[in-house]
């Protein structure tokens, strides 16, 4: 009877928690479904349509599989990831060992480093936008600051984003300086959750800052630096609104990535049908990108 008794208490009890987890998931649910899925849906019934969005959508031809044969033989999409990809390798390239090398400086330097840690963060804490207009009108061919030391030594004009040569590099630059901030502070984060008798067990034995550093807390740093490189390539990927606003993709499709050519053939050239084509297609590929790298990081980290 007392077993029975216990038994109803605990199913009771059960019950009473996945009603409450139900009730406090609903709301995040519904977000998520009305703002991520849907669209999602949405977007790949638009993919089989031929719609210039400025007509009703139920005026929409029907196309089936045209806008997906045209995507995959579209020069300037794959010209985009191939932009989209350079932008990746590059980020990665720069951002990770410049932010650890900067989380290292900081994590040394202790409170004499204060003032840095507040300056280096500050390019992140600008709106992206605004720093492209700064980038932009900095970097003006006559009158940003390269060509006013150019001309101050008898040089010409520098036409940095004007070059098609120079154009994505120097987009590239500009977002590893927006960015480096954020991966600085998610390794300094990472630098305090090493114990501290860690570092006084290594110095007692005789180790310097760089056996420490690459024997002892460069290991311990490992799932951190995935995350961080996992973020990064992600959102190499998904880059819009600086490059967007520096050059617009241009000039000619030097500097075009595919969410910068989706927002142009939707809104631009009122091609809804291919527009939404082509964000499924950087959806598709994103995602398998992003499966693979995180697959493969995560099988490294665990040898």
């Amino acid at each position: 009877m007392v077993m029975k008794k216990i038994n109803t208490l605990e199913l009771a009890r059960r019950r009473n928690t996945r009603v409450a987890a139900a009730c406090f998931l609903a709301p995040a649910l519904l977000i998520m479904v009305v703002f991520i899925l849907y669209p999602i849906i949405d977007s790949f019934i638009m993919s089989f349509l031929r719609w210039k969005g400025s007509t009703p959508r139920n005026r929409a031809t029907f196309t089936g599989l045209a806008n997906w044969f045209k995507l995959g033989t579209d020069p300037i999409f794959w010209k985009a990831f191939g932009n989209n990809i350079v932008i990746m390798f590059l980020s990665l390239l720069f951002q990770v060992p410049f932010a650890m090398a900067l989380a290292t400086f900081l994590d040394q330097g202790g409170k004499k480093t204060v003032v840095f840690k507040v300056v280096w963060f500050l390019p992140y804490l600008i709106s992206s936008v605004a720093i492209g207009v700064l980038f932009r009108f900095g970097l003006d061919a006559n009158m940003g600051m390269f060509a006013a030391i150019s001309k101050a030594f008898g040089g010409g004009s520098v036409d940095l984003l004007g070059n098609p040569k120079s154009a994505l590099y120097t987009v590239i630059g500009v977002v590893c300086w927006q960015y480096i901030p954020f991966y600085m502070v998610l390794y300094l984060a990472a630098y305090g959750t090493i114990p501290v008798e860690l570092f006084e067990a290594a110095t007692i034995d005789g180790a310097t800052h760089n056996q420490y550093f690459w024997r002892v807390a460069l290991p311990l740093l490992k799932p951190t630096i995935i995350s961080g490189a996992t973020i990064s390539i992600i959102g190499s990927l998904k880059y819009f609104d600086l490059i967007f606003v520096m050059t617009g993709g241009g000039p000619g499709t030097a500097t075009e990535i595919m969410a910068t050519y989706m927002f142009r053939t939707s809104f631009r050239m009122n091609d809804m049908g291919y527009g939404a084509t082509i964000a499924c297609g950087m959806f598709i590929l994103i995602t398998i990108i992003a499966s693979t790298v995180v697959s493969t990081l995560n099988k490294r980290a665990e040898v």
